[in-house]
């Protein structure tokens, strides 16, 4: 049912084929700064988005309470300016052209996205800025059977992992080269999936699914093959992402500069292992360094817990010294 529906949706929503691809020039660094777009749904999703969080933070300010600006410029210039260069820049533009610019896209949508927005904290910020009704109604979501679900951890960990294997190994992918509406569902479907496995696991916001340092950094250690050898399968099989999409294009008038479709399913397999392990290792560190100062924290509450009781018994035994004394 799955597969029929997403062979079928391309012809319901209206397709692009390759013969009506635009023509663009060859790809490099520049092309990703000059071949803006102005797609609608990350122009909304990015200006509302930001715009909230900024709302916030200014109402904060306004009644003279302190907010960390390491969290805004995380989610509004890291979180949402990513996911903007993403869909919007020429990461966007030639992400359906070369699968090596889609593997980039990709992993920016599903790793540095989910992970900056949620340094932002904007649970946090929302739960400190919103009024009463709305507040008990954020507050309700996060209680509900439904969020305990979607953040039941060996869940979003398997729907972390068996997504993208879905996306390239199913008509999913081949759809999303041919329906815009597939295409940016695809998008919006990364960032959801990622955001859902990492964000208790930075355990900042009061969201369901925390869990303990071992077990975070675990989830996270377990990634790392998983990326690997989806990257390393990718890399090694000989028929074509996307099937004929890309050699048809070669034969179009792009054809003097494209690479060849299966070097270039090798460049984005490489891409999806390297950087799948880089920005892992990377996050594997601060989960590591978050739990050396909690462990820190920890220990000196133990400490000044200690000391008090220590005072206390001081204490007692001076006045039952004095009181024997009399």
């Amino acid at each position: 049912m799955l597969t029929t529906l997403l062979v079928t949706l391309p012809a319901v929503l209206g397709t692009v084929v390759p013969e009506d691809a635009p023509v663009l020039p060859p790809f490099g660094l520049g092309a990703v700064f000059t071949q803006w777009g102005l797609a609608p749904v990350p122009l909304v999703v990015t200006v509302w988005g930001a715009g909230l969080y900024l709302l916030g933070v200014s109402t904060l300010r306004r009644r003279g309470d302190a907010w960390p600006w390491a969290r805004t410029f995380s989610f509004v210039v890291v979180g949402m300016g990513a996911f903007y260069l993403a869909t919007s820049s020429g990461f966007a533009a030639y992400d359906s052209t070369l699968l090596s610019v889609h593997m980039v896209q990709h992993m920016v949508l599903s790793m540095v996205v989910p992970l900056a927005l949620a340094l932002g904290a904007p649970v946090t910020l929302a739960l400190r800025t919103l009024p009463g009704a709305p507040r008990r109604l954020l507050l309700a979501l996060l209680h509900s059977r439904v969020a305990r679900v979607l953040s039941f951890p060996p869940l979003t960990f398997a729907l972390y992992v068996l997504s993208p294997w879905a996306l390239y190994f199913s008509p999913w992918y081949d759809a999303s080269l041919t329906s815009t509406f597939v295409h940016e569902m695809m998008h919006l479907h990364l960032v959801t999936v990622g955001a859902l496995f990492f964000w208790p696991l930075m355990g900042i916001d009061p969201v369901p699914g925390r869990v303990g340092y071992p077990f975070r950094v675990a989830m996270v250690v377990l990634t790392l093959p998983f990326h690997a050898f989806l990257g390393v399968t990718i890399m090694g099989q000989s028929t074509l992402i996307g099937g004929d999409w890309y050699p048809r294009l070669a034969a179009g008038p792009m054809g003097s500069w494209l690479p060849d479709a299966a070097a270039d399913q090798e460049l984005a397999g490489g891409i999806l292992w390297g950087s799948g392990d880089l920005v892992g290792i990377g996050f594997f560190i601060v989960l590591f360094v978050q739990w050396v100062r909690s462990s820190h924290q920890e220990a000196r509450r133990e400490d000044r817990r200690l000391d008090l009781l220590e005072a206390r018994e001081a204490r007692e035994a001076r006045a039952a010294a004095e009181q024997t004394g009399r």
